[in-house]
Parts: C-alpha cells; sequence; structure tokens
C-alpha cells in the first residue's frame, strides 16, 4: 500500500505544532512587550525618535531573549526524551520479553483482549520496537523529536513581527494620535493571537481573547501612567 501525502503531515503534527505554539507565543510577547515600552516612553515625551529608538531596542532584545530562551527550553526538553529513549533502548536490549509484557499491558489497559493486546504488541515491536515502546509508554517519536534551531527561529521571527506592529502604529500617526493607534492597533493584534491559541489548545475563544486583550491593556495603561509619572520629575 503506497502512502499518501498527508501521512507526513499527520506523522509530523505534534512538532510542526509545538513551533506554531512558540510562533503565537512569541507574537503576542512582542505585541505586549514592545507595545508597553513604546507607550510608556510616550507617556514621557512626544519626541518620536526618543520612542524609535526605545521601540527597536525593545523589539531586538526581546527577539534575541525570546530565542535564546526557546533554544535553551527545547534543548533541555531534546536532551531529556533523547535520554530516556536510550534507557528504553537498553531496556529493550536486555529484557525484550518484560518489555514485551510492559506494551501488551498498556493495551489492555486500553480495553483490548490480552490475547490481541500481545500479538499486536508482538508485531508492532517485530516492525519498530524502539517507535512502538517510545509512542505507547512514553508519548515520543523518535522521528520527530522538536529542533532547538526551529523552535528559535519561530519565536524570533515571530516576536520581531509581533513587535513591528505597535512601533509602526504609534510612529506613524501624528502627536495626538500615538497612543490611541498604538492601543488600537494592539487589541486587534492581541485578539487575533488569542483566537489562534485559544484554537491550538482547544480552550474557550471568548475568554481567551478577552483575557489576552485585557493583560495588554493594563500592561499599556500601567506602562503609559508610569511613563508620565517619570517624565514629570526628571
Amino acid at each position: 500500500m503506497t502512502a499518501h501525502a498527508g501521512e507526513d503531515f499527520v506523522a509530523n503534527l505534534g512538532s510542526r505544532l509545538n513551533l506554531l505554539r512558540a510562533g503565537v507565543l512569541g507574537a503576542n510577547d512582542g505585541i505586549v512587550s514592545v507595545a508597553g515600552l513604546v507607550v510608556g516612553v510616550a507617556g514621557a515625551t512626544t519626541d518620536r525618535t526618543a520612542i524609535a529608538v526605545a521601540g527597536i531596542a525593545g523589539l531586538v532584545a526581546g527577539a534575541f531573549s525570546m530565542a535564546g530562551g526557546e533554544y535553551v527550553s527545547v534543548s533541555t526538553q531534546r536532551d531529556t526524551e533523547r535520554a530516556t529513549l536510550d534507557k528504553e533502548r537498553w531496556e529493550l536490549d536486555t529484557m525484550p520479553e518484560v518489555e514485551l509484557t510492559e506494551l501488551a499491558g498498556i493495551y489492555e489497559r486500553k480495553g483490548i483482549s490480552p490475547d490481541v493486546a500481545h500479538e499486536v504488541a508482538r508485531q508492532l515491536t517485530a516492525h519498530d520496537a524502539l517507535g512502538a515502546h517510545a509512542e505507547a509508554e512514553l508519548g515520543i517519536d523518535p522521528e520527530s523529536l522538536t529542533s532547538p534551531w526551529q523552535a528559535a527561529l519561530a519565536s524570533f521571527v515571530a516576536f520581531v513581527l509581533g513587535a513591528s506592529l505597535p512601533l509602526v502604529a504609534i510612529l506613524l500617526p501624528v502627536s495626538g494620535w500615538r497612543v490611541t493607534s498604538c492601543v488600537a492597533a494592539v487589541v486587534l493584534a492581541l485578539t487575533l493571537t488569542g483566537w489562534i491559541s485559544a484554537r491550538l489548545g482547544g480552550a474557550n475563544v471568548g475568554r481567551a481573547v478577552l483575557r489576552n486583550v485585557g493583560l495588554g491593556l493594563v500592561s499599556m495603561l500601567v506602562t503609559y501612567w508610569v511613563g508620565r509619572l517619570v517624565g514629570t520629575q526628571i
């Protein structure tokens, strides 16, 4: 039987979703952090250059920080998964019958009769012992471990794209409309990222969007008034 084009996508779905989640989180973080930064500076001064410098500095620093954090996190996860797979590989080499019984027991607990569970475990072990045991026992696919570099790049690009939106929104309008324009752009962007994250996680869309937008607005409100207070004292 030949494989159809969709099978490769299904096989790597978990890895793709992890990268997409990293991208959504990166974009969301970029939107909120840079929006809070530029709105705070705008509360202290109307100088476009000062706002631009602060926003660009926040964008660059935040993008590298986000990418670095994602790289370290995924690298640690990948190292742990590899160590766990090495242990499973050793157990399959040294105690194959025990592992076969363990795998059959997993299928029995899922409702399969003992004879069928044992036969399924035997055939899967004969076909790909490590793959079968890793998936059933550990929830790991040895062939599709998440790449730290891919996760870091996704976070970096997403943060830059997310952060660019409030930066552009506050720099383009005339002085009196900068904060209003930025807030409007951020609300729209956070609504979108909240909707995407809720859909990916199977959560309530309305609650996720409200939480996302609410936290963004609070962040901008606090930083704006901090900027106003500091700006009047310096």
